[in-house]
């Protein structure tokens, strides 16, 4: 890193709780972040103006994945233990019911009409798809073993997911409401997210310390994506979540124990920085404007804030238990 760039983000770094105090940080004052804390059967909820937490919700057994409403009126809420799919109303704070999921729901997709929610459900090798405005189950699908990243292609036609011990991305089509095809990638996958053209799966390999880039057209992958921290293990660099920038600049991939959020070019595939956060960094949630990386950091139990602008570490937040899941509302 060179010094002006050292310098810079030293600038950033002590001028940004200033403009945060000051109500100058934009449209963050409108948001809402929402965290699952997968041990204390928690949501925690973070204004985005004053970046600390206004309050705390009980939900069900072992909360994971979670992810909003088309209309951002509801949360959806992976309760693990409880084999559910709970309906949150942001604004009574209630459970108002709970939606169909097979066992052991741990990740989701919402597809982009809002009306299917695609559930892994890592227990029973399947796929849930569950038709929200009915609360009903459309179709379930025989995956791989161990299923867990989904996510939906942007015009509709493909769900995908990954099985962490088949070590595959299971492509199914919407029309035929099957697995039509399979790419192998790096061991142990754990989240996916297609990019906003669709033209592209970013697929993040927790064991194999990699992120696998597929043609969305050949199902094939294109690249492999290594990670190397200068006094990290490299057994302690296991990628989970991923998000990709709708500018189709950065993707931003979390390390987990390495404590580490790599910023990788998402054109040239180049690593250009690593971010030390909380321990154990999961998941990830970029607010609606692009502006603001959230982490979720299991062992420490905190949110790390990113400024995306200067890509500095602005804050820590401390929630519940073993936060895992976050989502943005804005």
């Amino acid at each position: 890193m060179t010094a002006s760039r050292t310098a810079s983000r030293r600038i950033a770094a002590s001028i940004l709780p200033a403009l945060l105090a000051a109500g100058l940080a934009g449209a963050a004052g409108a948001q809402t972040i929402y965290v699952s804390n997968e041990k204390d059967n928690s949501l925690s909820i973070i204004d985005g103006k004053t970046m600390a937490v206004t309050d705390t919700i009980k939900v069900g057994k072992r909360p994971r994945g979670i992810t909003l409403s088309k209309d951002g009126s509801q949360l959806f809420i992976c309760a693990s233990d409880d084999h559910a799919v709970q309906v949150l109303d942001l604004a009574s704070k209630k459970v108002i019911h709970n939606l169909p999921s097979g066992e052991d729901p741990e990740q989701f997709a919402l597809s982009p009409d809002g009306k299917s929610l695609f559930i892994a459900n890592e227990d029973s090798n399947i796929v849930t798809v569950v038709d929200v405005p009915s609360r009903k189950v459309a179709f379930q699908v025989d995956v791989g073993v161990e299923p867990e990243g989904m996510d939906v292609s942007p015009d509709g036609r493909w769900g995908v997911n990954t099985s962490e011990t088949t070590s595959m991305v299971h492509w199914i089509d919407m029309e035929k409401r099957a697995v039509v095809d399979n790419t192998l990638v790096g061991p142990r996958p754990r989240y996916a997210q297609f990019t906003r053209d669709g033209a592209q799966l970013w697929v993040s390999s927790e064991i194999g310390g990699t992120v696998s880039v597929v043609d969305s057209a050949t199902h094939k992958v294109q690249k492999v994506i290594d990670f190397r921290i200068k006094g990290v293990s490299k057994d302690r660099i296991q990628p989970v979540g991923v998000k990709l920038t709708d500018d189709g600049r950065y993707a931003f991939v979390a390390l987990g124990p390495a404590n580490h959020v790599a910023v990788v070019d998402a054109k040239t595939y180049e690593v250009k920085d690593y971010l030390l956060v909380g321990r154990r960094v999961w998941q990830l949630a970029l607010t609606p404007d692009q502006k603001t990386l959230y982490t979720t950091n299991g062992v420490s139990g905190d949110v790390s804030v990113i400024d995306i602008d200067s890509l500095t570490v602005t804050k820590s937040i401390k929630v519940g238990r073993y936060p895992w899941g976050v989502a943005v509302k804005g």
